[in-house]
């Protein structure tokens, strides 16, 4: 909670301190303003000096002023936006917490209530273990978020991981969270054996396969592929068929709350999230991400680079929760962690 006010009154202290800073050069434009008209109507000749060394001096506080309103509209217009973001970003956790757990409600009072054939029950509990995934994965995003945006670790310390192993796990939450078929997501590629922490890659993974087959078409086909590179890195490309993103928001989706499409006109659900938590655990993981769109097909591919070991810094970590390509192939314009 204390973070939380922390980082408000820093997001309030820039536009106060603009506003303050506009009221005071107001304020010595105004009183010169008179000055210089009292001085002209007592003398009974002009003071070309007075004249002249007031016009720039005003002109200058004047072009201040309008430079801090310019700035303080558009930081007004900015906050205006993320408000909106925030809005909806509520609205959408409201009914993405209430649906799965009406459906719960829904299953159990039949179960309960009458007496069903055992083929009907494992189809009403493979429906509730659904639901219960969908559920655990909305309030791990938004629990990771606030992580991140504290400026917590999230995880263990580093160890031995295969990436194929971490590839699959995200491969089985889509295919049961989506209720696809395990073939609309092939899996490309050696096995890898990593040094990192288990939680931030499981989380950027999840994400951006989840986000795959969401936004992909009809049906979603999503291609993982794994790439060993040179200088101690791997290489993760999750390619799918959907309609893509356009160039202008891929550099914004990483931010937060935000989605693609008219908020009245959404059709899929989604908190906006998803793809914040994998920009800031890429940082974490001192990693790199970019998005292209498919050349010959309809699509988007999403490129991750990661270190196959981390670098040698002493870095503290959160206890354990239980539960737990080239780097010239990265475009350097692209979403790069913060070193």
């Amino acid at each position: 909670m204390a973070r939380k006010h922390q980082i408000n009154r820093s997001s309030l202290k820039l536009p106060i301190t603009l506003a303050v800073i506009m009221i005071v050069l107001l304020v010595v434009l105004i009183v010169g303003w008179v000055l210089t008209n009292v001085f002209a109507a007592t003398d009974h000749e002009p003071n070309p000096v007075l004249y002249w060394t007031f016009l720039p001096i005003g002109s200058v506080l004047l072009s201040l002023i309008l430079a801090g309103t310019i700035t303080y509209l558009v930081i007004s217009i900015k906050m205006v936006k993320l408000n909106q973001r925030q809005s909806n970003f509520i609205n959408s956790v409201t009914h993405e917490l209430k649906s799965p757990l009406a459906s719960l409600k829904l299953t159990l009072q039949t179960l309960t209530r009458y007496d069903v054939s055992p083929q009907e029950r494992d189809k009403f509990y493979a429906g509730m273990m659904e639901e219960t995934e969908r559920l655990s994965m909305l309030i791990n995003q938004v629990l990771r978020a606030g992580q991140l945006e504290a400026g917590l670790r999230i995880g263990e310390p580093p160890e031995e991981v295969s990436l194929q192993s971490i590839l699959h796990s995200a491969k089985k939450s889509a295919v049961l969270l989506h209720r696809i078929d395990e073939s609309q997501i092939q899996l490309r590629g050696p096995e890898v054996t990593m040094t990192a922490s288990r939680v931030p890659l499981e989380m950027i993974f999840r994400n951006i396969i989840d986000n795959a087959v969401k936004y992909g078409g009809d049906p979603p086909e999503v291609i993982i592929r794994v790439r060993p590179m040179s200088q101690n890195k791997v290489a993760v490309s999750i390619s799918d068929n959907g309609t893509g993103i356009p160039q202008k928001m891929r550099h914004k989706v990483f931010q937060r709350f935000v989605r693609l499409g008219r908020e009245l006109e959404r059709r899929r659900k989604g908190t906006g999230l998803g793809l914040y938590i994998v920009r800031m655990c890429l940082k974490e993981l001192n990693g790199k991400i970019r998005i292209s769109g498919n050349r010959r097909v309809p699509g988007t591919t999403i490129y991750v680079l990661l270190p196959i070991a981390p670098e040698s810094k002493n870095k503290n970590y959160p206890p354990s929760e239980p539960n737990g390509i080239n780097t010239n192939g990265i475009n350097t314009n692209g979403i790069k962690s913060k070193r």
